[in-house]
């Protein structure tokens, strides 16, 4: 029986995640070999794998004596996931003290801010219509 899905990834979890997500179907020993540094046990990138199995992140397919695991849980889901745990705990559950907040700690390029602005304005139109 799988568990639910945790709200967010470990660090060590999103180092394996971002392997599955960029090559779709891997066995342990794919994603041992495309890690990054630093390098990770067989077993442990094993055991971390079983684990975001049961947190319903991935799943497998047998291939003769190897398990081929994929994503379940597409990049983006996990991302908006982990922003919302993000804005629940730290910012009150206001996406816009979280913005606030980004803004005010950020040097942002004059094309960031443009698109912003396209942004807020599209939102302020769409409260308008309503």
């Amino acid at each position: 029986m799988s568990r639910k899905k945790a709200l967010v990834l470990t660090d060590h979890e999103l180092r394996l995640m971002e392997v599955l997500w960029r090559q779709g179907r891997v066995t342990v020993a794919e994603v041992v070999e495309r890690l990054g540094p630093p390098p990770l046990a067989y077993s442990t990138v094993l055991t971390t794998l079983r684990t975001l199995e049961q947190k319903g992140y991935l799943a497998h397919d047998e291939d003769g004596r190897a398990y081929v695991y994929f994503p379940v849980v597409p990049r983006d889901d996990a991302a908006r996931s982990a922003v919302r745990h993000l804005v629940d705990r730290f910012f009150g559950r206001s996406p816009g003290a979280l913005a606030v907040s980004l803004l005010d700690d950020s040097k942002l390029s004059d094309d960031e801010l443009a698109t912003i602005r396209r942004m807020l304005s599209r939102r302020r139109r769409a409260a308008d219509d309503r």
